[in-house]
């Protein structure tokens, strides 16, 4: 499903009559979500799923064609938990 459908998806699914509206919240809640997640918080949506940023540590890698040995710098993730409801939804 691609950014369009969503919008489409979700106005017919809440009611509501301006697509606009639709596209407005869906971006106001990515850019929470991100905010939150650079804020060092979790963020909870009940019946769907936990987003948080995880630190993954400096590491050693290898370059695939030379073989050279390199090191990845440290980074922050997200990540994505599925809520038990979500899980049993797909079952």
């Amino acid at each position: 499903m691609n950014k369009a459908e969503l919008i489409t998806a979700v106005q017919t699914h809440s009611g509501l009559t301006n697509k606009k509206e639709v596209e407005a919240v869906l971006e106001s809640l990515s850019a929470v979500i991100t905010e939150s997640l650079k804020a060092g918080d979790d963020v909870t949506l009940f019946g769907l799923g936990k987003f948080s940023a995880q630190a993954k540590p400096e590491r050693q890698g290898r370059n695939p064609k030379t073989g050279e040995s390199l090191t990845i710098a440290a980074s922050n993730v997200a990540k994505f938990t599925a809520a038990k409801a979500l899980k049993d939804a797909l079952n």
